[in-house]
């Protein structure tokens, strides 16, 4: 496989501080569409040469790998384990032209090339290899463990099924074939104009000003990826959002068909004051097997899942205890 070479910066450009227990590097892979995919690699310091767990992290749906990915990444290296962080196709450091593009076959395909590279490493055992995905990234770690039965264990934290909210809207109030068609007109009217004038239109990350009405999920988003407690250059919810036709096929592609085929451990972490915890409860409904969890987080809202919330929301300890009993 031919990987592009990519510019990656050097600097540590985190939103959260640099562990001192944790080597840190940058690398790179090429998923089966021919994208290169950069991501940043956690190893505990002094760890093993050989036999590693090891978890490949992504999401939320538009942000980078130096946001809340990055951190789930190197909080779970300092508990013993080697971890990527990645940037999806079309996004962040990683290739893939256009930009700006999402894509429910090729986000997924991201996940299954990130276990190949982990597979394939000297220092990781191929058959204790996990995934974490995150907001959006939840539901594609779903499906991703759904095809790929080399995922061992997979927890999906305060996920969002894409498809379901492209195809439905926020809590199903747009579920209706009026509603679907007349998103698919204007798919199409954006698409004649894209291609008349040769660029794709952007269609805005996390709206700035915040309106005083604003829903409250939208001011959770604000106070993420707008303010210094998120907010990142190369992350598209903090600045000008996906291409408007560019999460298109989400609306007609489900990704949770087959989530209750899964075999293998699933955890299903959701803040029980998350609006978006509607999406989790019904994605765990599906799954199938006494290795599935499903963890609740008292009065946490959805981006407290992200980072904590500064109040220590995310249950390090639980998601640990996790990959250790089904990774080892």
């Amino acid at each position: 496989m031919n990987e592009k070479r990519l510019n990656l910066t050097t600097a540590w450009d985190k939103t959260f501080p640099q562990s001192d227990v944790v080597d840190h590097e940058k690398v790179t892979f090429c998923n089966r569409y021919g994208i290169t995919l950069a991501a940043d690699l956690y190893r505990p310091k002094g760890a093993a040469s050989s036999g590693l767990t090891a978890v490949a992290v992504c999401g939320p749906f538009g942000a980078v790998k130096e946001q809340c990915a990055g951190l789930y990444a190197q909080t779970m290296a300092e508990r013993g384990l080697l971890t990527i962080a990645f940037d999806p196709s079309f996004t962040g450091e990683s290739g893939g032209e256009p930009r700006y593009m999402a894509s429910p076959d090729i986000n997924t395909e991201d996940f299954l090339a990130a276990v190949d590279y982990l597979s394939c490493r000297d220092d990781v055992d191929p058959e204790r290899i996990g995934v974490i995905g995150i907001c959006g990234w939840g539901g594609l770690a779903l499906n991703a463990a759904a095809l790929d039965p080399r995922i061992k264990a997979t927890v999906a934290s305060t996920m969002y099924d894409m498809s379901r909210v492209a195809a439905k809207g926020y809590f199903d109030e747009a579920d209706s074939p009026q509603a679907r068609q007349a998103q698919r007109r204007a798919y199409a009217a954006q698409r004649t104009r894209d291609f008349a004038t040769g660029t794709y239109e952007r269609a805005g990350g996390v709206v700035d000003p915040l309106p005083e009405d604003a829903p409250f999920f939208v001011k959770d988003y604000y106070d993420y990826y707008k303010t210094p407690r998120g907010y990142h250059p190369r992350s598209l919810n903090s600045n000008e959002g996906w291409n408007v036709t560019g999460t298109m096929s989400f609306l007609n592609q489900p990704i949770l068909a087959y989530a209750g085929e899964i075999e293998n451990a699933v955890m299903v972490l959701h803040g029980d004051a998350a609006h978006s915890c509607y999406m989790g409860k019904d994605a765990f409904a599906q799954l199938r097997g006494d290795n599935k969890e499903l963890v609740l987080v008292p009065g946490a809202v959805h981006t407290d899942l992200y980072d904590g919330g500064g109040k220590n929301a995310i249950p390090w300890d639980k998601i640990q205890a996790f990959f250790e009993k089904y990774l080892g």
